[in-house]
């Protein structure tokens, strides 16, 4: 069982590591922006492993691992991915995060939750979810074609170093990338199987319901190639990069990831009662949560990255506390009843004294 995760995993990094450089390689020889590569094909690329699994389980009737594996996955990208990278430095949030991407997050995070109120999600709703992505990079091609030219020049040098720009080598013929594509995405569907029918078996043995293993082993795996994506550009000190790639995986997920696992599902999404009044609540909290703490001088401190590690360490131990019925859960309900609200008037304080210093200089 062990062994079948494992590979089912490396098989989706793998495959999800192919396919953005096939593709990226492969729109670049066709004369698209690069720009408008790096946010298409490369957000759909760190998103494969999560589209994969989550198909791949609406299809096998697996519905709580599709669903909590999208829900799973936006808590860990914010919580832990963006507090592990701010750790390793601050991270700088640009403005048009804080202005279109996180009210586009809240939104989208505010969205999934009114469509699976009534207990399901129908496959028009994930048509619905599907047709916002296409507007949303549709939204972000026509912003890239508005900037100036020394802008996009500059950006456009950036992505060219980071995919190599195809040359005149066996290796940047479109055949070529062709087939790391269709390698990439075969990797995927193998492994999204092999992690599937892991998970289902953890599960099992555990004695735990999917839903929860869809929501932290799964979610955790699937998240891999954002993690090594945040992780390395903050270390590289490209740190829009880290912040941008954890939001922009986030609306990926919910309209493209969960989009497409509804419209293809043989049947409506049944949302878990669990899932509908804790875990979905806790992905639009940890959304809105960006905007105070992104506002709050555009910037991630260290100590901002230790509380989102924090908050997603408490969000994993309720969980296990929680499966495993442990007599300790009812007082730390309590004590996480009392100390959530504390925390979320301390950001929105620390949020309105940065917006009136901000105030205050301008005038």
């Amino acid at each position: 069982m062990m062994l079948w995760f494992i590979l089912g995993l490396a098989a989706l990094v793998l495959g999800a590591e192919l396919l953005v450089r096939g593709a990226s390689r492969l729109a670049l020889a066709f004369g698209i922006s690069p720009l408008v590569v790096g946010l298409t094909v490369v957000a759909l690329g760190t998103s494969a492993p999560e589209l994969a699994v989550s198909v791949q389980s609406a299809f096998a009737g697996q519905v709580d691992i599709a669903l909590g594996n999208v829900v799973g996955s936006n808590i860990f990208n914010v919580l832990f991915i963006l507090g592990a990278s701010a750790l390793i430095v601050p991270l700088t949030v640009h403005q048009q995060v804080i202005r279109q991407e996180v009210p586009i997050l809240i939104g989208a995070s505010l969205l999934l939750w009114a469509l699976a109120a009534d207990g399901g999600i129908a496959r028009w709703e994930g048509l619905l979810l599907a047709a916002l992505v296409v507007g949303y990079t549709v939204l972000l091609i026509r912003q890239s074609r508005r900037e100036t030219a020394a802008v996009l020049a500059e950006v456009d040098a950036e992505y060219a170093e980071a995919f190599a720009a195809p040359g005149s080598g066996w290796r940047d013929h479109w055949g070529i990338q062709l087939l790391l594509i269709l390698a990439g995405l075969a990797l995927l569907v193998l492994g999204a199987r092999w992690l599937v029918e892991a998970a289902v078996e953890f599960a099992r043995v555990l004695g735990v319901s999917e839903t929860v293993i869809g929501l932290t082993i799964v979610a955790v795996g699937t998240s891999l190639p954002e993690v090594a994506t945040s992780i390395l550009a903050a270390i590289r000190g490209e740190r829009d990069i880290a912040v941008g790639n954890a939001v922009g995986s986030n609306i990926f997920n919910i309209f493209a990831v969960l989009g497409i696992s509804a419209s293809v599902a043989p049947m409506a999404l049944a949302v878990s009662p669990a899932l509908l009044h804790f875990d979905l609540p806790v992905m639009v909290a940890v959304a809105v949560a960006c905007l105070p703490v992104f506002f709050n001088g555009s910037r991630i401190a260290r100590w901002e990255g230790a509380l989102f590690l924090g908050l997603y360490a408490a969000y994993t131990t309720y969980l296990i506390l929680h499966a495993t019925s442990h007599p300790a859960l009812a007082d730390y309900r309590a004590a996480m009843g009392l100390m959530l609200p504390l925390l979320a008037v301390t950001l929105l304080v620390l949020a309105a004294r940065h917006w009136q210093r901000g105030r205050d200089r301008a005038g």
